[in-house]
């Protein structure tokens, strides 16, 4: 799949997935800005990557519980290229390890809406039209493939909450800016990221137990999808949620 002459920016790109997915789209041949809150010096190592491939890159920084943020964002994009054609919304707030492990479970809702939801809401709308002014483009928002289904405990009410929101929100905003704009989103399932890392032996064998494939998936497994939902060969898909899951039904 071939992404010359397309400028793309993920957000939460510094580790893990959004990592997997700027490198996957300079990979295929896009330019690729990188986003992230605080962590300035793995975002800059994905910038000196994908710029060791021969693409253009930068670093853009911010806290999107800010409600500057978002509109700053926006318009670095634009200031750094001829305008944006793939947009990523891959940043999420992580509750499950280090500090946000800790935090009461009405602070994690909060900042999961925060960051998860509103933010998404907010750079999709502006992003997108923009990208329909110049008649084209695509968005890719991050769900969570036990959104709808649902998953017992504090973390599955939060992450339903807020993730099965996102999905619903990329089905209506997909109506709205077609044909011009295709807006998907991807629905990960078990994927083996900082979590997954240190993730209990009980953990470890659900993960495997429940996916017909029998591995957890890697963060380049959703890349691969993600390349494909950008690039012209997915220009007749707008509206679904593609999980990427190793076949897990729940």
């Amino acid at each position: 799949m071939n992404l010359t002459n397309t400028s793309a920016l993920v957000t939460g790109a510094s580790r893990g997935i959004g990592r997997s997915i700027a490198l996957a789209l300079a990979q295929a041949g896009a330019d690729v800005l990188v986003h992230c809150r605080q962590s300035v010096e793995e975002g800059q190592k994905v910038v000196d990557c994908i710029r060791s491939y021969g693409k253009k890159s930068a670093l853009l920084t911010g806290d999107l519980r800010s409600p500057e943020t978002c509109p700053l964002l926006l318009e670095q994009a634009w200031d750094l290229t001829d305008g944006i054609n793939v947009w990523v919304n891959n940043a999420g707030s992580d509750i499950l390890t280090g500090s946000g492990a800790a935090l009461p479970f009405e602070e994690k809702l909060n900042t999961l809406l925060e960051v998860d939801l509103t933010a998404t809401i907010l750079l999709s709308r502006a992003v997108g039209q923009r990208m329909k002014q110049h008649q084209g483009g695509v968005i890719l928002n991050m769900g969570w493939d036990q959104a709808e289904t649902g998953f017992e405990g504090d973390s599955g009410q939060l992450f339903s909450a807020s993730k099965a929101a996102v999905m619903a929100f990329s089905r209506s905003l997909a109506l709205t800016l077609a044909p011009e704009v295709r807006v998907n989103c991807l629905a990960p399932g078990w994927i083996k990221t900082q979590w997954g890392e240190q993730a209990s032996e009980a953990w470890q064998e659900r993960a495997q137990k429940e996916a017909p494939l029998k591995r957890w998936g890697k963060p380049d497994d959703v890349a691969a999808a993600a390349v494909f939902l950008c690039s012209s060969k997915a220009s007749f898909m707008t509206g679904q949620i593609v999980r990427v899951n190793g076949g897990a039904v729940r």
